[in-house]
């Protein structure tokens, strides 16, 4: 049977109204460390976890705290830079603590993974890496493999058998073009890809690479690349006349990311995203009721569910629920094999599996392929759970 605790918990702390007690205010609040990108390149994804973690240690002090104590999340930036990173890293590791929240990028949590061989948990707000089982190492999301497996099917059920791919040459593109080899490989497979182009995310053009992928006669567009790079890319395909669908990381869903690139964003842009972008599609039940309450404490805090900040958002209930259960003092390795063994955790994903999908807890049925409205400037579900055709 499904175990709600994470959703019971959601309901919880949204129904409770109390203040905090006088007496918490005389209480040192528990530490929480994160490392974001206030700065640089991935500053968009960075502000938005950062955005989610203020909500809820808002949320979790005004329910009274955990054990009666206040929490506090101590943000370091990281400038967007794999260098900064393990330096807020380090910087981390001197106050000996239980786990830390972020970075939000393949680069950085891959910069900062081999200082962990005996912890403390890194919760690592990107899906683009792949740590090892029993590992201290953790990765918020669905797993490239399974956002591009899930894309792949729904170019299938578009008829879509012609696809272009274009990758930045840092981690995430190199992640990219590791899985592209193994979904999209086998030279017997109808889909055919017609072009691949690379980039460095320092470049301030890729137009050379457009017109190759306009002459290639692709149906779809895969641009794997977040943030700014990502902007350069879309602005490329507008001055090339690519007119044609174009479908990129999660990580680009992002309400400034499009206000930002308005003025060129193509006809049809496509992401493999998740159930808090199109709750339309969820049936009722356990995952609907979180979302329900996510979206109502976003909306009490003056926020957008942003793609930033759903990666941090269920990462962050599940440490919490840790320290719930375990106490403040909990080791870094009663952390990590406390999650290692959760199933059936109920967030804003679906239910979560760490033994059936360890070091991150879902797969491909979570995946809800999403396209950007200019119209309503929002979000639209066109598939259902797991990219399958809606009814």
């Amino acid at each position: 049977m499904i175990r709600l605790r994470v959703g019971m918990l959601f309901a919880a702390l949204a129904v409770v109204a109390a203040s905090v007690r006088s007496s918490d205010a005389a209480v040192q609040p528990f530490e929480i460390n994160a490392i974001e990108s206030r700065s640089g390149d991935y500053a968009f994804q960075g502000q938005e976890s950062i955005q989610a973690m203020q909500i809820l240690e808002d949320m979790t002090n005004k329910a009274g705290g955990i054990d009666g104590r206040p929490i506090h999340f101590t943000v370091f930036d990281d400038q967007s830079s794999p260098a900064t990173a393990v330096q807020d890293a380090n910087a981390i590791l001197t106050k000996h603590p239980a786990f830390f929240i972020g970075p939000s990028a393949v680069s950085l949590c891959s910069a900062i993974a081999p200082l962990l061989a005996n912890g403390p948990v890194m919760y690592c707000n990107s899906p683009g890496i792949h740590p090892s089982p029993g590992s201290y190492v953790f990765s918020s999301g669905i797993s490239t493999v399974d956002t591009l497996g899930a894309s792949k099917k729904f170019f299938a059920n578009r008829r879509w058998t012609k696809v272009a791919f274009i990758t930045s040459t840092d981690a995430t593109g190199q992640d990219a073009d590791r899985n592209i080899d193994a979904i999209f490989g086998d030279p017997k497979d109808p889909m055919a890809v017609v072009a691949r182009e690379h980039f460095n995310p320092s470049d301030l053009s890729v137009s050379a690479q457009m017109a190759d992928i306009k002459a290639s006669g692709a149906q779809v567009l895969v641009a794997w690349t977040t943030g700014t790079p990502f902007g350069t890319v879309l602005r490329n395909a507008h001055e090339a006349g690519l007119d044609i669908p174009i479908l990129t990381t999660a990580a680009n869903l992002s309400d400034a990311e499009m206000r930002a690139y308005a003025a060129f964003l193509p006809k049809e842009l496509y992401f493999p995203g998740t159930p808090a972008f199109a709750p339309d599609v969820v049936p009722p039940g356990p995952v609907k009721n979180a979302l329900d309450t996510y979206f109502a404490v976003l909306k009490a805090g003056g926020a957008k569910p942003e793609n930033a900040i759903s990666l941090t958002w269920d990462p962050t209930f599940l440490l919490l629920g840790a320290l719930r259960k375990l106490g403040l003092s909990a080791t870094a390795t009663q952390i990590r094999d406390y999650l290692a063994s959760l199933r059936g955790e109920v967030g804003i994903y679906g239910p979560h599996d760490f033994v059936a999908v360890p070091q991150r807890g879902l797969g491909q049925n979570s995946v809800v392929i999403i396209r950007w409205d200019p119209a309503t400037k929002g979000w639209v579900g066109v598939s259902g759970l797991g990219a399958t055709p809606l009814r």
